[in-house]
């Protein structure tokens, strides 16, 4: 008799992160807010060797692998963020009273909630805003608020610093400066090839989603902030042309994905060798070109499989060009950015009014407790009342997890780390033992990130480490009640109904990953007789014409002589003749050979990686939101099937996109499944429309 299921908000609880230790992180966080703690202490400065401390311990908490460019965006927006919280939380807290203070911090909360709903770093800055505030107000010391903000700056840019001076292990001797860009890039030609060798199996739709996360990961590692418009350096341009490369290989693997066919095993060895090149930094070598079937052998019904082939042949071969290449050519990262009037679009959304107005009703609400707390001498003879809306900014995350599991793992973390540190505080030397523990945890961080709980244990034991040095009396007792009073807070809260629609963060990211699916079906399916910018395209009338239309006339522009029979052969000029070089562009890269004015394909990347990464990002949203209490998970009931023909759609567009390269006109196999997409979205809910004029 097999055991019940548990439910999924507490197999949430008990699921961690896998994969190696990342050692560089854990050196970091040994070298940043121990020393910095001992610095301020040794130079008389002990409060402000405490915010140091504290701010290197945040911006530890964002310290994830990828490159050093993206991490100067990861830890220092949220640094700038943090200062700025501190300054007013520390005048806020100076200036006003309970009442006007709780109402102040409730209006902080709606505005960093709000704009948490634009992106990871977004919601990193807000967290730090608020969680710096309540220690700005609610941890008085002596120095004056832009004292408090230039020390939290300073213990951030001491991590950054470390970040980006320090060698990762394994860089190539002599030049470790983009370590983490090889990295990502390499990861992504595993990824290809991982997708080959599951072609047509059980687990190739894992494989698929893998490769897309790989793509995000070296996209964000490449697109970080830069002073200058275009790479600076030979060796970043090469792994610019070697990311950009890799986009019509993923392309066409994911083609032969939909196929559903396996694929010969020799297939995936030149992406293999491409991986292992991108991480040695060197040429690509020999390559083993797929085998291509003839054309004339005929082929099962309904499995384009040729074409999807052909084109990973041919992706191969640029591939080698460009990584044969001793500079890479200068060119932008194949990507669309969000504007400003996306990020607005995100604040004033219904995720990002849903999520704003619980941040500020929990912010507000443990602010106002915890002046109750405060003037009834809870707390003591102290002063610091930070602890319990700290604690509601952590709890308040749903990146962190469903709200049932965070409220778990927080509560059962907190007094994990309270009773340890009481008992550590007893037995350790004070304060060198003080010292040691705070650098022993900075060195924990990194490692604990990967499940609440953990993490919630080592800051709570770092926390009250700092604390202690500064001349808080021991608390243990006092955090673990404040913590489950915000527990409560912050479960009810969770469960008030809100203006608008319920499970508004879930829907607004299925209708963005709908926009972008439709922009990428919309630059496929375009008129086939008109350029490939868009300009005059006939307007299909409906999901039906959308399709069928490629099915059903093949435009004289696009009209091939059969690949690889007599005209075929007469039409192409010799390899390495007059007419062949001159048909080449001067600037060898994944769209050579093809010419600049009339080839769309890098924007038809661009907008493929957006359809994805929209779909990944509402899938984990998705996924979070099943996994809460069923009082909650009930608003969102249906949304995963609604991903899932959306990604269907997307995969499908995919191939299209490939077989249209190859042959200028769609199977009926492909007919079909777009004309079934379209009209399952429709019947979820959802239109996904046809491309206007």
């Amino acid at each position: 008799m097999s055991r019940p299921a548990a439910p999924p908000w507490l197999a949430h609880a008990f699921r961690a992160q896998r994969g190696p230790v990342p050692w560089s992180a854990v050196t970091r966080g040994a070298l940043a807010a121990g020393p910095l703690l001992l610095a301020g202490v040794l130079g008389g400065r002990t409060s402000v060797g405490v915010l140091a401390a504290v701010a290197a311990m945040l911006a530890g908490i964002n310290d994830r692998p990828g490159s050093r460019r993206a991490s100067v965006r990861r830890l220092g927006v949220p640094a700038l963020a943090g200062a700025l919280g501190l300054l007013v939380g520390t005048y806020a807290g100076q200036g006003m009273t309970a009442v006007p203070l709780a109402l102040a911090f409730t209006g902080l909360g709606l505005v960093a909630g709000g704009v948490s709903a634009v992106g990871p770093v977004a919601s990193a800055a807000g967290t730090q805003l608020l969680v710096a505030a309540a220690f700005g107000a609610g941890m008085p010391v002596a120095e004056s608020g832009w004292q408090r903000a230039l020390a939290f700056l300073a213990g951030a840019g001491w991590l950054m610093l470390l970040r980006l001076a320090l060698p990762s292990p394994g860089s190539p001797a002599g030049d470790f400066r983009f370590d983490g860009e090889r990295a990502a890039v390499a990861d992504v030609y595993d990824a290809i090839a991982a997708l080959l060798d599951a072609a047509g199996g059980p687990h190739a739709t894992a494989r698929r989603a893998a490769l897309t996360a790989a793509l995000d990961h070296a996209q964000d590692a490449l697109g970080g902030p830069r002073l200058r418009r275009y790479a600076g350096s030979s060796a970043e341009r090469r792994l610019q042309a070697r990311y950009a490369a890799a986009l019509p290989l993923a392309e066409a693997a994911t083609a032969l994905f939909w196929v559903g066919e396996p694929v010969a095993a020799r297939a995936s060895e030149g992406p293999r060798r491409l991986a292992a090149a991108v991480r040695g930094d060197t040429p690509a070598g020999p390559l083993p070109a797929p085998r291509v079937p003839r054309a004339g052998l005929r082929l099962r019904a309904a499995v384009p499989v040729t074409p999807a082939l052909r084109a990973l042949d041919d992706a191969l071969l640029r591939a080698a060009q460009a990584f044969d290449r001793a500079d890479g050519a200068h060119h932008r990262l194949i990507a669309r950015r969000l504007g400003v009037r996306d990020a607005a679009r995100a604040v004033f959304g219904a995720g990002g009014r849903e999520y704003g107005l619980r941040v500020a009703l929990c912010f507000g609400g443990s602010a106002a407790i915890a002046q109750t707390l405060h003037h009834t001498r809870w707390y003591g003879h102290h002063e610091h009342w930070y602890w319990l809306p700290v604690t509601a900014v952590f709890l308040v995350k749903p990146d962190l997890g469903p709200l049932a599991s965070r409220v778990l793992c927080r509560a059962a973390g907190t007094v994990l780390g309270a009773l340890v540190f009481a008992a550590l505080a007893a037995l350790l030397p004070r304060p060198a033992g003080l010292f040691l523990l705070v650098a022993v945890c900075g060195a924990l961080v990194p490692v604990a990130v990967r499940h609440f709980a953990a993490l919630t244990a080592v800051i709570t034991v770092l926390v009250l480490a700092l604390v202690m040095v500064g001349g808080e009396p021991q608390a243990s007792v006092s955090r673990i009640g404040e913590t489950l009073l915000a527990c409560a807070l912050v479960l009810v809260v969770g469960h008030l109904p809100v203006p608008g629609r319920r499970g508004g963060a879930v829907k607004a990211r299925l209708a963005t990953a709908g926009t972008a699916a439709h922009a990428y079906l919309a630059h496929v399916l375009g008129d086939p007789g008109h350029p490939a910018d868009g300009a005059g395209r006939r307007a299909p009338s409906g999901p039906a014409d959308l399709a069928g239309r490629w099915a059903q006339e093949e435009p004289a522009d696009r009209a091939r002589p059969a690949k690889g029979g007599p005209a075929d052969r007469a039409a192409r000029p010799a390899k390495g003749g007059p007419a062949d070089r001159a048909a080449r562009p001067a600037e060898d890269g994944p769209t050579s050979g093809v010419p600049a004015r009339c080839d769309d394909r890098p924007e038809r990347w661009a907008l493929r990686r957006e359809a994805y990464r929209a779909l990944a990002e509402a899938r984990t949203a998705i996924a979070l939101a099943a996994a809460e209490l069923p009082a909650l998970a009930r608003h969102t009931e249906g949304t995963d099937a609604v991903a899932e023909v959306l990604e269907r759609l997307v995969d499908t567009t995919t191939a299209c996109a490939v077989h249209l390269d190859d042959t200028g006109r769609l199977t009926p196999r492909h007919v079909r499944q777009l004309r079934a997409a379209l009209t399952e979205l429709e019947l979820q809910g959802m239109r996904v429309p046809a491309p206007a004029a």
